[in-house]
């Protein structure tokens, strides 16, 4: 469920609503997660001293260090999950905010929150799922599926079949425009 209501760690909503609950060493340390992710979706080796320096927290050791201390917040929050020894499962999305994290916002921040809930729901029920089923397509297509497979999990995903299909093409064009214009711009670098 999360992966269909929740949000990049990298998006508006997070920096806005999350920072807050999660403290700014957490949030950098979720964005730059997920942009592994992205780029090694079935996982990848994180060198925990250089992704501390990285984010400005030190390569010092110890229990009490500012980076364990981040990835510690990532699992009491549940974006993150140890799997054994040397492995941590991490959400591709997060979460919106819970009511109890909302309370805890500044007054300003409360109303941001309820006016882009409030935003949220007015936006035609149809429109909301175009768009989510869109992205879903996207995120399959950028992991390295076909378009046929694409069309096919949406279907799973139980979104109405003409949905799909059009989703589908939508994320196939959008996909193959970016690779065209990657390829563009390492033979401009090349050059």
């Amino acid at each position: 469920m999360i992966d269909l209501l929740g949000h990049d760690p990298r998006s508006a909503y997070v920096e806005r609503f999350w920072l807050g609950v999660l403290g700014p060493s957490t949030t950098w340390l979720m964005r730059r997660l997920a942009s592994g992710l992205e780029g090694s979706p079935a996982g990848f080796d994180l060198d925990l001293a250089e992704t501390a320096r990285a984010l400005g927290l030190g390569d010092k050791g110890g229990r009490n260090s500012p980076f364990l201390r981040a990835l510690a917040r990532c699992c009491q929050f549940e974006l993150a999950q140890p799997q054994g020894v040397g492995v941590l499962a991490v959400r591709r999305k997060v979460p919106p905010l819970n009511r109890r994290q909302i309370v805890r916002l500044s007054e300003q921040l409360q109303r941001a929150h309820d006016e882009w809930q409030r935003a949220e729901l007015q936006r035609p029920a149809y429109e909301q799922m175009k768009r989510r089923s869109r992205q879903l397509a996207l995120s399959l297509l950028e992991l390295g599926e076909d378009l046929e497979t694409t069309e096919r999990q949406l279907m799973r995903w139980k979104f109405h079949p003409s949905l799909c299909h059009e989703s589908a093409a939508w994320a196939w064009k959008r996909h193959r425009e970016a690779l065209a214009a990657a390829e563009e711009t390492e033979g401009d670098d090349a050059a």
